[in-house]
């Protein structure tokens, strides 16, 4: 991804773009706060309610299931629709399920609605992985090359400034307001965000239909349709325009493993999967564990995303020194510190040092890792090579949302924690010695 390089500067604004840039600003400042408050409470509001390191796993693996079965027809699907119809209507019908949520602390026991909001996640997926794929390409069609650091830098920061701002506030209303109260009003708050991002989706109108050629990761951190995991489980979407590209059929060429890309693909598999093993345990640690309020998480959640935005300031200057690479495998090594320090930390004060390394170190390999790989890949080719990296992505998503918490049950959270660090640590060794 590109960075947030020099977002505020003033540039006026090309009167054929003005209208489009002006609609995916306020599309993200909204989707800011759906981030901030139904998404990053969805897991926690699950964890209060008992449920188990399993069905938490779910919540990140049901998505990843969809997305492996439905990425790549998607892809097709769109390439024979309007682009920016398909994309509006795909994300109604996606955050329309956001209504349901906010009544669903009401009905039946709580293990009822622990299920229940399995299912309704796996519901949402479906055109949610369509909207993951068709808003990559329609940012592509709308925001030309020259301006993508311009307008994909702003959006950074609104979305970073609206997460926190979201997230405080929610923290502060579930503190607050009675159980389960305080929970329908956060939902509710999701889906106002969640509708006026995809009005202002409505409004977009891309001037150039097949999108604009230049090779390059579009720098845009927000991954509409994606459910964003808790902790450092923000999800990549790279490359997805390509695949509703006419003439560029994303089929799954065995050759491309056979080539230099397929150690690529298996060493960012064991690295995501690694990740991964750390997602579900997360919010189990922090409510059971740890006995954080939702204040506290609120305020962890802000400092992560706060560093996160801290970080992509940097990135450019990172990137200039150590190359795409160098700055990925830094991540990478960092991000292992993550589960481990969680694993060690006892009080609020250590919980939002460990965020704030958390969120540096994710802006770094996130930030690299798209066009670490863009840059491994011919031009001509990148349907069918990053159709194996979404592939191996979602596998180890759902590999690793399954087996973490099943490990945890046998070893506990703690020792989870710092199995899945070392993990990590191993698997950023192996991008470094064979990527």
């Amino acid at each position: 991804m590109t960075a947030l390089t020099r977002p505020w500067t003033k540039r006026p604004l090309p009167a054929e773009h003005r209208a489009n840039f002006i609609h995916l600003y306020l599309d993200i400042a909204w989707f800011g706060i759906l981030s901030g408050s139904a998404i990053a409470f969805m897991t926690i509001f699950a964890a209060r309610q008992g449920a188990d390191g399993f069905q938490l796993g779910l919540l990140n693996a049901a998505p990843a299931v969809v997305s492996l079965a439905v990425t790549l027809p998607a892809g097709q699907w769109l390439q024979k629709r309007p682009l920016p119809r398909a994309v509006f209507w795909m994300s109604f019908w996606h955050r329309l399920v956001y209504l349901p949520m906010i009544f669903l602390p009401l009905l039946g026991s709580a293990a009822f609605q622990i299920w229940a909001l399995v299912g309704l996640v796996l519901l949402m997926s479906l055109p949610g992985t369509v909207l993951a794929v068709g808003f990559n390409a329609m940012f592509a069609s709308a925001v030309p090359p020259e301006w993508r650091s311009h307008v994909a830098g702003r959006r950074n920061a609104l979305l970073a400034v609206c997460y926190m701002a979201a997230s405080l506030v929610s923290g502060q209303l579930l503190d607050r307001l009675p159980f389960p109260l305080g929970y329908q009003v956060v939902f509710g708050i999701g889906l106002v965000g969640a509708m006026m991002s995809s009005l202002h989706l409505w409004f977009v109108r891309p001037s150039q239909t097949g999108g604009y050629q230049n090779g390059k990761s579009l720098g845009d951190r927000a991954r509409p349709g994606m459910m964003r995991a808790t902790g450092d489980g923000f999800r990549a979407g790279i490359g997805l325009r390509f695949f509703t590209r006419t003439g560029q059929q994303p089929r799954l060429r065995s050759r491309v493993l056979s080539g230099p890309f397929g150690p690529i693909v298996g060493l960012l598999f064991l690295f995501h999967l690694a990740q991964y093993l750390a997602i579900p345990i997360f919010p189990l640690y922090w409510v059971n564990q740890l006995h954080l309020t939702d204040v506290e998480i609120s305020l962890g959640n802000a400092v992560f995303y706060g560093t996160v935005l801290l970080g992509s300031t940097q990135l450019a200057r990172f990137t200039n020194r150590f190359q795409h690479k160098g700055v990925l495998l830094g991540g990478m090594l960092t991000m292992s510190l993550y589960p481990a320090l969680t694993a060690v930390t006892q009080n609020l004060t250590m919980f939002l040092i460990t965020s704030a390394v958390g969120g540096l170190s994710w802006s770094l390999a996130g930030g690299a890792i798209a066009n670490y790989m863009l840059e491994q890949i011919p031009e001509g080719e990148r349907p069918s090579h990053l159709a194996w990296y979404n592939l191996a992505l979602n596998a180890a998503i759902l590999l690793g949302s399954m087996l973490g918490p099943l490990f945890a049950q046998q070893v506990g959270l703690a020792t989870a924690l710092g199995v899945a660090a070392v993990c990590r640590f191993g698997a950023a060794l192996a991008v470094r010695r064979w990527g």
